[in-house]
């Protein structure tokens, strides 16, 4: 025995339980570390997101970020057999009370970013919507605008077509007018021409006529022997009158000559103070002798009108006792 106690130094007695304590603490080490470790990887499920189209690129926040790995949970050390072992077990598990508070901090940090980044994605995919339909409503208000400014240049271009149109079609019509009026002229020229021709063919005959009728008259004295004490023209014996035939004829025998002798004038010059007087020499059968002008009006073109009438109305009419005067006036005014 005293060998014994040489041997070995003294030592303290064993406190009774001790074992027991130190199987349960390890015990409860090992499940506190599989409740840690169960918990923190149900809490990295990677919570579903919404899917949107996008215009434009958005970093892509739907990935969570890596959580570091858990901290392996070490397998407590045999416990020493003195009270350090007690004081090191307590020690170890406040290392893993604030490990574990650490990671749980951790991972609500980690919650919290992504609802924040989810909220900002949200913000950002709302904005992005509202400027797209505020770019559709202003290029549908862009389009509308182009529409009505095409539809106001076409009605424009309309109205001035229309306007060209109408101004060709007025040109067109005073184009025919002109033309018209240039045609009545060439044809109211023609016609004049025409009757000039005429007028001029009718003279001629009338001078021819009034030649020949000189010259019957002519013979017609020759044959009776130079007149009865004539004046030149073997009709002295008629007086001359103011255009109602002379002191020989009747009353009323100025208003036959006159219709007979007014529709022969063809005059289409100006009638304000134009009178023309004209003698008259005729056999008694009415046959024209000869007519000259008496008194002119001034104006040569009307008085060769109104010798023109008188020469058209042989033979003048007869009076009252069937004879016509042998000299008398006519006073020719053109109508109007």
């Amino acid at each position: 025995m005293t060998r014994k106690n040489e041997t070995y130094p003294l030592q303290p007695p064993r406190e009774r339980g001790t074992g027991r304590a130190i199987a349960l603490a390890v015990v409860m080490h090992v499940l506190l570390g599989f409740f840690l470790y169960h918990g923190i990887h149900w809490q990295n499920s990677t919570p579903a997101g919404e899917e949107a189209e996008l215009w434009t690129e958005v970093p892509d926040l739907s990935t969570p970020k890596p959580l570091p790995p858990p901290v392996p949970v070490q397998p407590a050390p045999p416990p020493p057999k003195t009270e350090d072992a007690d004081i090191a077990l307590q020690q170890q598990k406040r290392k893993q009370q604030e490990a574990a508070r650490e990671a749980q901090l951790a991972e609500q940090q980690r919650v919290k970013q992504q609802q924040e980044a989810e909220a900002k994605r949200q913000q950002q995919l709302a904005a992005q919507q509202a400027a797209q339909l505020a770019a559709q409503q202003k290029q549908a208000k862009l389009k509308q605008q182009q529409q009505q400014e095409q539809q106001q240049a076409a009605e424009k271009l309309k109205q001035q077509q229309q306007q060209q149109d109408a101004l060709k079609k007025q040109q067109q019509e005073e184009q025919e007018q002109k033309q018209a009026k240039l045609d009545a002229q060439k044809k109211a020229d023609a016609e004049k021409a025409a009757k000039a021709k005429a007028q001029a063919q009718a003279d001629a005959q009338a001078k021819k006529m009034d030649a020949e009728r000189r010259a019957r008259i002519a013979q017609m004295q020759g044959a009776m022997g130079g007149g009865e004490g004539s004046s030149g023209n073997g009709l002295a014996k008629s007086g001359t009158g103011s255009g109602s035939g002379g002191n020989a004829a009747s009353a009323g025998y100025s208003d036959k000559v006159q219709r007979r002798v007014r529709p022969n004038i063809v005059w289409a010059g100006d009638t304000s103070g134009l009178e023309t007087v004209v003698s008259v020499h005729c056999a008694p059968s009415g046959t024209l002798l000869s007519a000259t002008i008496k008194r002119s009006s001034g104006n040569s073109s009307w008085d060769d009108a109104a010798l023109r009438a008188v020469q058209r109305s042989d033979p003048m009419p007869q009076d009252t006792d069937g004879k016509t005067p042998s000299s008398f006036l006519i006073t020719l005014r053109p109508a109007g």
